[in-house]
């Protein structure tokens, strides 16, 4: 009973803050490393039930979302889509150690882009969009980063969104959840073929998650203040961050 407890309330907080910042498999994943599921496995649970919480919030989200330049929302989903399953196929062949050894770094990285990318493009003086192809290329490894590991994905991929031009926080928050979401399909369908997929806990969390997906997305967009809100998201990254450099 306490591990069902434990996984509802560690569903609810990780749906809230994916759909607010990203980075609620880092309540996830440790969770369900708590009640026994090794980490590898868990890793690969914790994208899957990350699943409704994306789908809820992305519909939150639905009238604040806008058509991406320089790639079209389409365009977006299927380099996602390779990248996710580039990503998967790298988790299947990473050993334990060295997926550990890489979690934190690539989540200070996101953050750190995220957090003063906008500032470094103005004092660079970039004006306008970026090529296509450069635009593609930083989805395409963030997307692979997704495939690989789940957690902090939100902000690698708000960071990215960033370095792509885009502006408004809202309107970019729900893009990610719909990106998020696809990924967390194409990916969890290599690791369910490879059976690391709990579906005991997955169901627990999944349904949790749905909750807390679209509670906080509700929450997310009564903040009027962009700037605070950028702010808050590079916090909670660093914040992710330095408890997974305590951690390896």
């Amino acid at each position: 009973m306490f591990d069902i407890a434990l996984l509802i309330c560690a569903g609810l907080a990780a749906g809230m803050l994916n759909a607010i910042a990203g980075g609620g498999t880092f309540i996830s994943f440790p969770a369900l490393v708590w009640v026994g599921v090794p980490p590898i496995m868990a890793n690969a649970t914790a994208t899957l039930t990350a699943l409704p919480g994306y789908l809820s919030s992305a519909w939150a989200y639905r009238h604040d979302m806008e058509t991406q330049d320089p790639l079209p929302v389409l365009t977006v989903l299927i380099i996602a889509a390779i990248g996710g399953l580039a990503g998967a196929g790298l988790l299947l062949i990473t050993s334990q150690d060295t997926f550990s050894a890489l979690v934190p770094w690539l989540l200070l990285l996101g953050t750190l882009v995220f957090g003063f990318g906008p500032f470094a493009m103005k004092h660079l003086r970039l004006k306008g969009k970026p090529p296509k192809a450069i635009a593609g290329l930083v989805l395409f490894a963030v997307s692979i980063y997704g495939g690989y590991f789940n957690g902090g994905l939100g902000i690698m991929l708000l960071a990215a969104f960033g370095l792509m031009g885009l502006t408004n926080l809202h309107g970019m928050n729900g893009l990610k959840n719909l990106v998020s979401a696809l990924l967390s399909v194409v990916s969890v369908a290599a690791y369910a073929i490879a059976g690391l997929v709990a579906w005991d806990a997955a169901v627990v969390l999944a349904l949790a998650q749905l909750s807390g997906g679209y509670v906080g997305a509700r929450l997310a967009m009564k903040i009027e203040d962009t700037g605070k809100l950028r702010i808050g998201i590079t916090l909670i990254g660093l914040t992710m961050a330095g408890l997974f450099f305590l951690r390896a």
